[in-house]
């Protein structure tokens, strides 16, 4: 079940993503940047708008429930209850070896 519910959210994000990235924008789309000018006439002027809308939204519920059921199943399929650190030994703490003393008698100065 695991296994369908993957393989539906991954084809739920490409889809997002191609769905999102068919919509214009506000002060024009990709084609129009590269020089297109004729970039709504498969869907007609407003068409493409309501269509592309409505796919947005309901990859985005189907994209927010895929996310949903995977993070449930992975929160009770858990190996353990504790930390992920727990079952890893610690290592012995390095330390840094002593400052040698200083020398009792300081050098002669030349003068």
């Amino acid at each position: 079940m695991i296994y369908v519910v993957t393989s539906l959210h991954i084809l739920v994000c490409f889809f997002i993503i191609v769905v999102v990235l068919l919509q214009s924008g506000k002060s024009g789309d990709i084609s129009a940047a590269f020089g297109g000018q004729g970039s709504q006439t498969a869907f007609g002027p407003r068409g493409a708008a309501s269509a592309l809308s409505r796919a947005t939204t309901w990859s985005a519920v189907a994209f927010m429930v895929t996310s949903i059921t995977l993070a449930v199943y992975a929160s009770k399929h858990t190996t353990s209850s504790g930390s992920v650190l727990q079952g890893i030994k610690s290592q012995p703490v390095k330390t840094q070896p002593a400052p040698s003393p200083a020398p009792a008698n300081p050098p002669a100065q030349k003068k």
